[in-house]
């Protein structure tokens, strides 16, 4: 019996209203579903207004009545490392990197393929692995800066290098990047989740889920606890894939 707590609905970027995703739990069994909407940010079009937010909090508060005894409902957020929240409003956060920043201009990384390679040609001059060092040194800071119950999809920067078309993640430079992010999550009290998020795999950008393996059996090694998670921007893939990753172990829920 799965739950998902990435699950996108109108309020940001998704395509169904809460209530719509709720149902769709309820029929695929689901104990639980929580909500995670995304937290304002001005450059993000996909993120919520502050009013936005507001009403969001109180559809999810007003689902969690009337649905009470037949599934748990959790109001989260997924916070950017360049948003701020109010934490009392919500249940849980995810944490999440979007954007790189350079000379105060966020770029992000998962927006569109075509600009995820303006930014790495017209900022980074080519150099892919640098853009990935600055991508990685944020998610390190996600618990400092967000407070995070669960990181979402740890290596986002290689949405778009499946194949490693784009730049390897072999190299010891991409490597070094992102085992340092790794380890400042491990040292982080309370350690947060790290998310198995197959939502690019649902959208046809992956043949994996987020992390891949090696940063996956790296974070058991040392004791972390894994999470899944859909991304779900539809509700036909509120459980993305999850029948893939259940064997694997330290697999958690936040029931």
């Amino acid at each position: 019996m799965f739950s998902n707590y990435h699950t996108h609905s109108l309020f940001c970027d998704g395509a169904d209203s809460p209530e719509e995703l709720v149902q769709e739990a309820i029929r695929l069994g689901c104990p639980e579903i929580g909500f995670s909407g995304h937290s304002h940010l001005a450059e993000d079009v996909g993120s919520m207004s502050e009013e936005g937010t507001r009403e969001y909090c109180a559809e999810v508060r007003r689902l969690q009545k009337q649905y009470e005894g037949r599934i748990r409902i959790l109001l989260g957020i997924e916070q950017d490392i360049f948003s701020e929240i109010e934490r009392p409003l919500f249940d849980y956060v995810i944490g999440a990197v979007h954007y790189v920043e350079k000379n105060g201009v966020k770029y992000a990384v998962d927006e569109s393929r075509e600009n995820f390679l303006a930014a790495a040609e017209d900022v980074y001059g080519g150099d892919y692995l640098a853009m990935a060092e600055d991508y990685y040194a944020l998610v390190g800071a996600l618990p400092e800066k967000t407070g995070c119950d669960i990181v979402a999809h740890f290596d986002l920067i290689t949405k778009y290098n499946e194949g490693d078309a784009l730049f390897s993640t072999a190299d010891p430079r991409y490597i070094a990047a992102a085992d340092a992010a790794l380890e400042r999550l491990l040292e982080a009290g309370p350690r947060p989740l790290l998310e198995v998020n197959t939502g690019a795999m649902a959208r046809g950008w992956r043949s994996e889920a987020f992390p891949e393996r090696r940063i996956r059996e790296r974070w058991l090694g040392e004791g972390g606890k894994l999470i899944l998670a859909s991304d779900c921007h539809d509700r036909r893939n509120l459980l993305y894939a999850f029948d893939e990753f259940a064997a694997l172990p330290h697999v958690t829920t936040l029931c």
